[in-house]
């Protein structure tokens, strides 16, 4: 088994680590005792816990109300309902688990700041309240840094769907962890990366190859779009103004993908990254396109919405595109053809390790203390496949395929969103931002050395 390591540690989630100090305080409404846990008479065996007839009880323990568990009994049970086809398989399929496994599964909502509290307090004493938690990362990121969890490779799940096919399920690893905790339901992932788009038109009328294919034969390079830029970005009316860029975006976006794709990271672990030679890289690239080839359109600071719309109006060869932009800006209806591709490769990315998006949702984890983990996790794995590995229906992505416009943009889209990675440098409080440096009033060095020290003393601050 080779897994794909995410160079990813969400230090904004340490603020969790909070909450080992208020274990004495009351969290509005908070379930951490194990009373508030046990549906119905059960008897305990070491950690499991069994209903009178013999039926092992599986309890998630998560932070709102889930649907479809063993207590409903209608799909109408759940009042946010709105396919009656799907949930009637997600009750059939509920049904079905039960019977497969002699199970009674159900949930229990231990409100958002419960979650922390419940983790820190029963899985530390060694009887976890809960046979899996579903976790925001700012409480499943301290778990595994805790050592809270049980690993996937423990429970013996190396060559199965979550490592390969991951049509049922997908898995999320953490940098300086050499196993895998962290694990949700594939049909919960969304195309949720920014991707970087461009006017097929534009590529065709300049006799360029589609990025798309030297993307798929691994000659997507920086240096290869700084090619492209230069070439696309045009003064039409010979007025010495250009009219034509071949980049325009907001500068946040840029910088994610781009330490992405050159395999970094400014705020990704103990130590900064900013002065790193990979992250040094990545500035100068951006120094580059915008104040020495010329080639990015201007920041406009007061109009942060126009940096991502005006390729609407024919004006940029390539943007940060995404689902939602296309939708607000014009995708469908454009008189021009829009493709996709994944963010060009840096001179120490790697096209087998770099990511390309940031992590979304709640993920699973089975806390240390369970008995049987890995009958646990079959349960869980079973109850979620309610579409029977029917891809078509269980990733309800039809609405963003349609904004993405064709299959191919779509695939490079949903490729991207399924590894992701992170990278907190905008939530440390220290200021750090790039206009002074896209609009020519300091250099990449000189950025460096403003924010070296106040990013590693937010990271000691974390970690402390």
């Amino acid at each position: 088994m080779y897994i794909k390591k995410i160079n990813f540690v969400i230090l904004a989630a340490l603020v969790g680590l909070f909450f080992q100090s208020c274990s004495g305080k009351e969290a509005a409404g908070a379930a951490s005792g194990k009373q508030a846990v046990q549906p119905g008479a059960a008897a305990q065996t070491g950690t499991a816990r069994y209903t009178d007839d013999g039926k092992r009880i599986i309890t998630m323990g998560t932070w709102y109300d889930r649907f479809y568990v063993s207590k409903h009994t209608d799909i109408h049970d759940d009042p946010k309902m709105a396919q009656e086809d799907t949930a009637q398989m997600r009750l059939d399929k509920m049904r079905e688990v039960e019977k497969k496994y002699n199970i009674v599964f159900n949930y229990v909502n231990l409100t958002f700041e419960g979650v922390w509290e419940s983790i820190n307090g029963s899985v530390a004493s060694g009887a976890p309240d809960v046979d899996i938690y579903e976790t925001d990362l700012q409480f499943g990121i301290p778990a595994i840094l805790h050592n809270y969890a049980i690993s996937l490779e423990e429970m013996g799940l190396g060559n199965t769907d979550v490592f390969g096919s991951q049509n049922v399920m997908r898995y999320l690893a953490l940098s300086g962890q050499d196993e895998v905790y962290l694990f949700a339901p594939s049909s919960s992932g969304g195309t949720n990366a920014y991707v970087l788009a461009f006017n097929m038109d534009m590529i065709k009328a300049a006799g360029l190859a589609n990025p798309q294919d030297l993307y798929d034969k691994g000659e997507w390079t920086w240096e290869k779009w700084r090619e492209y830029l230069k070439i696309l970005t045009k003064d039409i009316n010979k007025d010495d103004e250009i009219d034509i860029y071949g980049y325009g975006g907001w500068w946040t976006n840029l910088l994610t993908n781009l330490l992405f794709s050159n395999y970094t990271g400014i705020a990704t672990g103990r130590t900064e990254g900013l002065s790193s030679q990979a992250t040094r890289e990545v500035l100068e690239f951006i120094n580059t396109i915008y104040n020495v080839d010329k080639t990015a359109r201007p920041w406009d600071g007061q109009n942060w919405e126009i940096n991502n719309g005006l390729y609407a109006d024919g004006l940029l060869a390539f943007w940060i595109g995404a689902d939602w932009i296309f939708n607000q800006y014009g995708g469908e209806n454009l008189p021009f053809k829009i493709g996709v591709v994944p963010w060009p490769r840096g001179p120490h990315g790697s096209l087998e390790e770099n990511r390309h998006s940031q992590p979304a949702g709640n993920w699973y984890f089975i806390p240390k203390g369970v008995e049987n983990p890995r009958f646990v996790y079959d349960v869980i794995f079973d109850w979620s496949n309610w579409y029977n590995g029917d891809t078509s229906i269980g990733m309800d992505n039809a609405w963003s395929k349609r904004m993405y416009l064709t299959d191919r943009n779509f695939a490079y889209a949903s490729m991207m969103a399924s590894k992701p990675g992170f990278d907190v440098f905008d939530s440390l409080g220290t200021g750090f931002n790039l206009t002074e440096l896209i609009v020519g009033q300091i250099s990449p060095n000189q950025l460096i050395q403003n924010y070296k020290q106040p990013i590693q003393d937010a990271l000691d601050n974390f970690f402390k």
